[in-house]
């Protein structure tokens, strides 16, 4: 009796733990929504008597969604999206994005905007509510004719954003709506929206100004000296300059006229340099300020001759070591000063003076991780509508390949590995030359061909002709998508010994050869028949130059659409 109990009690509240959680997490979810709901209401009191806000159908970094019906004039009630503003949003940001959707929105499968309410920071712009399929829940049961309306329709979207000078910057599935049904389409989400030099929208270009002189604040280089009181170079000259006048020594602070060398004291008196040099790619590494702090010290070398007694006495208690260059050679190339200076480090573990010297390169990095171009991945500081082609060209590539996401990497140099993986090591590199960068890569990867890569793992290259080692070198790649899963996409794959026992019964008889033939070409959607022009136009897309990368509009007069 007490074995019987005890096997009750194992078996059975694992199940009812199991009911209880997802109880409770469904209801702290509605119960999550409705205080947010409430809060929305209280932020935004305008709301109230014209909006009855339903659920949260979206949220993001920046600003969250409701789905809300609209009381109108005439009794009937109107759906539309509610895109609540996070109050830390840049005034200016909110702006442009209003503009956006105001002056390209509308038409071509861009979103327009009925209303917009503000209540001191918190800002809900309304726009119409487009009823739409996860791209997840479709992506395996689409048709290639589906497949070429929803390119299409994507193209005609960036079309009329890049003809404003409106780059998107975070060109995805859940950003493009989909109504499979109605076959409707519409880009959302201008959070992230930059513009062009020859942009027409107005706030996009105020805004783009003033990105650049932050930067260029931000890149005005300072020193750290040893009690860690930071020196603006800027502010040192001007001082320099006064004492000049009043004193024959001379104080340059020029970091163009200065070398910088590793010693191996800690002391007060050295200097640190305290400007974050994040290039990637490059030939001066990413070095962070702590780095400085706790590496050994860095010591100055001065171009003038003259010193006053306290440098004097510094430069004769501390010797300047380095492996490299000897003292000699380095107040040599401090003395003579070229105007272009050759980086010596490349390649190695430690980063030279010239490096140390560079301003810090600013670019702009926005956008999903998996859909980032190689030049924001290589942070090029000039970074056009190409940026939104290849993002394109990414979700062509899962709809070509049944799988998505096909990219996911935690940072920068592996999402850039992983198109190598793809688009090749030397293709990349010397793509990378052509916008100035230089990648380093320790192994070389050859491209692969885009068409065999995506009916490998759509599993469309197989038939019943195939041989056995065919279908077992290739069963991993059968795709089967359960109907009902939120998940990320995952293939089961079929055990070898079940296909070749199909593989037999496929033969066994000239009937039930031509009834599994059919069957199977009815079950494919045409993805049996997928043209070259298919794949000419996703390698097109997926062009590693930006500058040579197809436009929107060149993609619309496609053979691929013929």
């Amino acid at each position: 009796m007490e074995a019987s109990l005890n096997t009750y009690q194992d078996e059975q509240p694992p199940l009812q733990t199991e009911n209880f959680c997802r109880k409770h997490e469904k209801n702290s979810k509605l119960s999550g929504v409705k205080i947010d709901i409430e809060k929305l209401y209280e932020a935004v009191p305008q709301l109230v008597n014209v909006f009855k806000i339903k659920e949260k159908i979206g949220e993001g970094t920046f600003s969250s969604v409701y789905l809300a019906t609209a009381q109108l004039h005439a009794g009937c009630e109107e759906k539309m999206a509610l895109k609540h503003l996070i109050p830390t949003s840049h005034p200016l940001r909110i702006a442009a994005e209003l503009q956006c959707l105001t002056i390209a929105g509308g038409q071509d499968n861009v979103m327009g905007v009925k209303y917009c309410f503000r209540k001191n920071d918190h800002v809900v712009i309304v726009m119409p509510y487009l009823e739409h399929e996860s791209f997840l829940d479709v992506l395996n049961s689409l048709s290639f004719e589906e497949v070429q309306e929803y390119m299409f329709n994507l193209f005609k979207a960036l079309r009329r954003i890049h003809h404003f000078g409106i780059v998107h910057r975070d060109v995805k599935p859940s950003n493009f709506l989909y109504n499979r049904r109605l076959k409707e389409y519409a880009l959302v989400d201008f959070g992230l929206a930059q513009g062009t030099p020859d942009t027409k929208i107005e706030l996009l270009r105020v805004a783009q100004s003033e990105s650049q002189q932050e930067s260029c604040s931000q890149n005005k280089p300072h020193l750290t000296l040893g009690n860690r009181v930071s020196v603006n170079v800027t502010a040192s000259r001007q001082i320099a300059q006064q004492s000049a006048s009043k004193t024959p020594d001379k104080w340059c602070c020029s970091l163009s006229q200065m070398q910088i060398k590793q010693g191996k004291g800690g002391k007060d008196g050295s200097a640190h340099h305290s400007v974050q040099r994040s290039v990637f790619g490059e030939r001066n590494f990413n070095i962070h300020s702590s780095t400085y702090q706790d590496s050994p010290t860095i010591k100055l070398i001065k171009q003038s001759k003259v010193m006053d007694v306290a440098s004097r006495k510094l430069a004769t208690k501390k010797k300047i070591s380095t492996k490299a260059v000897n003292n000699g050679v380095a107040r040599k190339a401090a003395n003579s000063c070229p105007a272009i200076l050759t980086c010596d480090c490349y390649a190695t573990d430690r980063v030279c003076s010239v490096c140390l010297s560079r301003h810090q390169q600013v670019a702009p990095r926005a956008g999903t991780p998996g859909f980032r171009a190689p030049e924001v991945l290589t942070k090029c500081p000039t970074q056009t509508t190409a940026i939104d082609m290849w993002s394109a060209g990414i979700i062509f590539l899962s709809l070509l390949s049944g799988r998505y996401p096909f990219y996911k990497a935690s940072d920068d140099l592996t999402a850039l590995a992983q198109i190598m993986t793809i688009r090749g090591s030397r293709e990349t590199i010397q793509a990378a030359k052509t916008f100035g960068k230089s990648i380093l890569c320790t192994k070389e990867v050859p491209a692969q061909d885009l068409r065999t890569l995506c009916e490998r793992l759509r599993g469309t290259n197989s038939s019943c002709t195939k041989t056995t080692n065919d279908v077992h070198t290739n069963y991993f790649y059968e795709p089967a998508l359960a109907a009902d899963t939120d998940k990320k996409v995952e293939f089961a794959p079929q055990p070898p010994g079940e296909k070749i026992q199909a593989l037999k019964n496929c033969h066994e008889g000239n009937n039930g050869l031509e009834i599994k033939i059919k069957e199977k070409a009815a079950d494919l959607k045409g993805w049996d028949r997928v043209p070259d022009e298919a794949y000419d136009l996703l390698d097109k897309l997926l062009d590693l130059n930006p500058a040579t990368r197809i436009t929107a509009k060149e993609a619309l007069l496609h053979h691929f659409f013929k």
